[in-house]
């Protein structure tokens, strides 16, 4: 089983959606560390890209540069990114099960914004729970190939995964034992 799962088939904000809600499910029983995308709430505005969240603490990044209502530009902001990516390895360090990061996309192709967070949970060994804006799949591929397995937006297959890759785990620790 690949310790990689990257969630496709449904619009962005229906994974972001997905992975909050597995993330506030599973946190009982694992130790998550990462982030999910949430809104920024402004209307009239041409940039979808609003805040990273924090699994672990609950803290906001903003990853957007607000431009005005009416403004035909998206710029994203790599400050909040970077912070959270900063946070995201703090936490991989003091120790968790699973990393979940909302996206690889636009910051993460040119190799900022969450990226160094992606190569601190591989280097670690640990499960990534992800998603790829279709935009950026072609670098993802080159970032991550063949370490990865592909999972649609389904609650169901997602746990399976998750399962297969923690009673895995403890099966290898008890062949060990």
């Amino acid at each position: 089983m690949k310790r990689i799962a990257v969630v496709k088939g449904s619009p962005s904000s229906v994974i972001q959606n997905l992975l909050r809600e597995l993330a506030e499910r599973w946190q009982s029983d694992i130790r998550i560390a990462g982030v999910v995308e949430e809104p920024h709430g402004l209307a009239d505005r041409k940039c979808n890209a609003g805040y990273l969240r924090s699994i672990a603490s609950g803290t906001l990044y903003p990853i957007f540069q607000d431009l005005g209502r009416g403004a035909e530009a998206c710029h994203l902001e790599g400050a909040g990114a970077i912070s959270a990516t900063e946070a995201i390895e703090q936490d991989i360090a003091a120790g968790c099960d699973l990393v979940m990061l909302s996206k690889f996309g636009k910051l993460e192709a040119s190799r900022e914004g969450l990226s160094g967070a992606f190569a601190a949970a591989i280097d670690a060994g640990l499960p990534v729970l992800t998603s790829v804006s279709p935009a950026f799949e072609q670098a993802w591929e080159k970032f991550a190939a063949p370490l990865f397995h592909v999972l649609p937006a389904d609650p169901n297959e997602i746990d399976a995964w998750r399962r297969a890759i923690f009673d895995g785990a403890a099966a290898g620790r008890r062949l060990q034992a």
